[in-house]
């Protein structure tokens, strides 16, 4: 056994094994992986191993599609069968809001090149006629659907692995993980230790006891998952080819053929949890005893749809664990806080996903950056306030509604609330509708009875009028929007201005009071974060970023040393705030302080500290809503008296509280770009506008890479883009992200935000195109299906900034 190792794989199932392939694939060859006990022990062996190409999010389509096109190349590659079988696979769907999903993503699945798409029933039962098609708005068909032999795929990718130098090591346990002083790990295990670069942590259903061993506690809950498989069925028995695929999702089951009979799993609202207290280190390839009451319900709708099966016999049951994260997609990435320390973990569909999987792990190991925005995979996107009980609470939840439509803008209510700020409680009485932000309880709109639910669904919901109202008040008079949840950093010392200016692109304030826009510039110089920075005293600045991506920006900031003297720290939790914004907010302000607002004496882009409703904060003449408006900074403790004031001074003006979807809307009405939506590491600072803030006169991180792309052509420009009202009006729904662009029957690009502009009276998107200029007729694939569009010149609202600056 190697005794050192670029990296050291933990964990010998598919994920890992993948891992360790890609790793190979890349160029590393000094890699090991080390199994506990056999290659695929734990989830691996007994899983369903289905494997399908589309997913709701785009990136996760195309990581899906990689994974499906692949087991045959590594077939070919290593010799060592996948067990293949791709009869293809059928999705149905009984309800409108199933069809607007499934039309959605046949219209994603035109504009990547996918292999999806709309047939017939009469073409759908010809190809399964065991299927009763009764009660089904459409089919869509995915001819590469199947499914593969788990063990299989598991010794392909280790075939493939050592072909290329890659160590495998059985029935080699990982006692320790230890960090050294010289940024290394030193992995143990009874048969010797590896010093390593990366420790990589794939270790399944042992995930969280690996990771304990480098004092990461990971939010992971295993549980039950049953399937069983019939006995020989004739009717399948006497075909002379394979049955493809039925998922059903509204039934809330799946199956397939398996031999000449067929495969049923469901996932069951009467869910089990299992091993809370840590996974025994004695399971491998057991399983549990049979609870087939607990699926009755969705095996009887799966024998509504498949009529046969009801005669069918059960030859064998298999209920054996999955481990889950709080959403149900994997826990993926560098552990922020620990250098060289790599996690993926909590993989639900493995099969549809261990190549993409394995690829953007190795990429993001050797290469320091995937080459898709992996935000909605990155470990990141949780942190300390993702506790035990909010992990299994939402992980009961993700596993009971395993099959049911993720919604644009869905709030699900399990595990909340995690965390609330002081004016929580002021603002459920007002009717807020709270949404989760990084784990913040956060108001998304305010209803006129308190207590109010979203409705969900693609069409407009109940949401959308008072949304208009909230708006309409604050374009006319002003409007009061909570943003605590934005993340906000001091950093101070006498090293303070250098230190920043070597993290971001853009040129620091030289003078106390100014504020600059700036961008954070990824691994292969694309966007990775966007931030206000303000110097509010000689050597302090403050800096406000987005809220979710706190965790995934550490990685960042740690790259560039700090100075000594100065420090860098987040005021996230001590800090909340409020942005008071519209052609009346100076007016309200002004009755709160003795300060002066007036434009000369408080300009756009400055900042004040200043006491306002007796209480000392920090003013930005700053609003993301593009009109004029000031965000107001203060203590914790201070937020719940600073609200109440602002609020009884708003009344006279006829201002109020607004949420955070009016402040979607009011923001792509001056058409400002968002991270994690617009602003993303996949985008190039030219593609997105931002190429006038990068500084090349400078150095700063990862200069070299954005230095490198900035003279390149766009390859896509972000635009706004102006949906027709009659089309928008007949469909009752706005884009709101992910729909496919079309020109003259071309895929040109997509939507990355959408909605209705109520104070322009214009249903508007943004988004990324090529080969298209302003005033270009164009098709935005809003439910699937095609709505016409005109790329704008320039924003509806305020293309001037007269506003803004008024």
């Amino acid at each position: 056994m190697r005794t050192e190792a670029q990296a050291v794989v933990i964990g010998g199932g598919v994920i890992g094994c993948s891992i360790l392939y890609h790793l190979t694939k890349l160029g590393w060859s000094d890699v090991v992986l080390l199994e506990r006990d056999e290659l695929t022990s734990g989830s691996t062996w007994h899983a369903a191993a289905n494997i399908h190409g589309l997913h709701d999010s785009t990136n996760i389509s195309r990581i899906q599609h990689y994974t499906m096109s692949l087991y045959k190349e590594l077939e070919a590659e290593t010799g060592q069968s996948c067990g293949v079988f791709q009869p293809g696979s059928l999705y149905l769907a009984q309800t409108e809001a199933r069809e607007h999903q499934l039309r959605l993503q046949a219209a994603k699945a035109k504009l990547y090149g996918m292999n999806f798409y709309e047939i017939s029933i009469e073409e759908a039962r010809e190809l399964n006629p065991l299927v009763n098609f009764d009660g089904i708005r459409c089919v869509m068909y995915e001819p590469e659907g199947g499914n593969v032999d788990p063990s299989g795929v598991t010794n392909a990718y280790a075939v493939g692995a050592r072909q290329r130098g890659g160590e495998i090591h059985r029935f080699t346990p990982v006692t320790a993980t230890e960090r050294q002083e010289d940024g290394s790990w030193i992995v143990r295990t009874p048969k010797g230790d590896i010093r390593t670069k990366w420790v990589v942590n794939a270790a399944g259903l042992w995930g969280r006891e690996v990771a304990a061993l480098a004092g990461i506690e990971l939010p992971l809950q295993p549980t039950e998952h049953q399937y069983f498989v019939t006995e020989t069925m004739a009717d399948i028995d006497g075909m002379d080819r394979r049955l493809p695929s039925v998922s059903d999702r509204d039934g809330e089951y799946y199956l397939r053929q398996e031999g000449k009979g067929l495969l049923v799993g469901a996932y069951e609202r009467d869910m089990r949890f299992w091993a809370e207290e840590g996974t025994p280190l004695d399971f491998a390839h057991e399983l549990f005893p049979d609870d087939l009451e607990r699926i009755e319900e969705n095996l009887m709708n799966a024998i509504t749809r498949v009529p046969t099966l009801g005669e069918a016999g059960i030859k064998r049951g298999i209920n054996g664990p999955m481990i889950w994260s709080p959403d149900g997609n994997v826990l993926m990435g560098p552990v922020p806080e620990l250098d060289g320390y790599f996690c993926c973990n909590g993989i639900i569909p493995g099969f549809s996903q261990s190549g993409g999987m394995g690829l953007m792990a190795a990429q993001w190991i050797i290469e320091g950056e995937t080459e898709y925005d992996m935000f909605a995979w990155d470990m990141a996107r949780f942190d300390r306030w993702t506790t035990k009980e909010f992990t299994k609470a939402r992980v009961q939840d993700q596993y009971a509604h395993r099959f049911a439509i993720h919604f644009p803008g869905e709030e699900r209510s399990a595990g909340r609330p995690a965390r609330t700020r002081p004016v929580y409680e002021m603002q459920h009485e007002l009717g807020a509708v709270f949404g989760l932000n990084a784990g913040w309880e956060h108001p998304t709109w305010f209803a006129d009875t308190p207590g109010t639910t979203d409705t969900n669904g693609f069409t407009r919901q109940n949401w959308w009028e008072q949304v208009g109202q909230e708006c309409r008040m604050l374009r006319e008079r002003a409007g009061i929007i909570d943003i605590s949840n934005f993340a906000k950093y001091r950093c101070e010392g006498p090293g303070a201005a250098d230190w920043l200016n070597a993290v971001f692109a853009n040129n620091m304030p030289k003078a106390v009071g100014r504020s600059c826009l700036t961008p954070l510039i990824g691994k292969r110089g694309g966007i990775a974060g966007d931030f206000t920075v303000t110097r509010v005293a000689e050597d302090e600045f403050w800096i406000i970023g987005s809220g979710m991506a706190e965790r995934y920006h550490k990685r960042f900031f740690k790259q560039v040393p700090l100075p000594e003297g100065t420090e860098f720290t987040s005021m996230t939790e001590a800090i909340c705030g409020f942005n008071v914004a519209g052609p009346r907010s100076r007016a309200l302000l002004q009755k709160l302080t003795n300060a002066s607002l007036a434009s000369e004496d408080f300009p756009f882009m400055r900042s004040q500290r200043i006491t306002l409703a007796g209480i000392e904060l920090l003013a930005l003449r700053v609003s993301f809503t593009g009109d004029l408006g000031w965000e107001l900074h203060c203590r914790s403790e201070d937020q719940a008296r600073l609200y109440e004031a602002l609020l009884e001074a708003g009344r006279e003006f006829g201002a109020g509280p607004v949420g955070g979807r009016a402040l979607m809307s009011l923001r792509i009405e001056k058409g400002y770009g968002s991270w994690s939506r617009e602003y993303s590491p996949e985008y190039w600072p030219q593609e997105v506008g931002l190429d006038r803030l990068c500084k090349l006169e400078k150095q700063f991180l990862n200069k070299d890479a954005v230095s490198g792309v900035l003279d390149n052509p766009a390859r896509e420009r972000l635009v706004m883009l102006h949906l027709d009202e009659a089309d928008v009006n007949a469909s009752n729904a706005d884009a709101t992200g992910g729909e496919p662009i079309f020109k003259d029957g071309e895929g040109i690009g997509r939507v990355t935000s959408g909605g209705y502009g109520y104070s322009v009276g214009m249903s508007l998107a943004l988004g990324y195109v090529k080969d298209a200029v302003p005033g270009d007729e164009v098709e935005v694939m809003v439910l699937g299906r095609p709505h016409r569009a005109t790329i704008l010149a320039e924003p509806p609202f305020d293309p001037e900034g007269k506003r803004l600056r008024a």
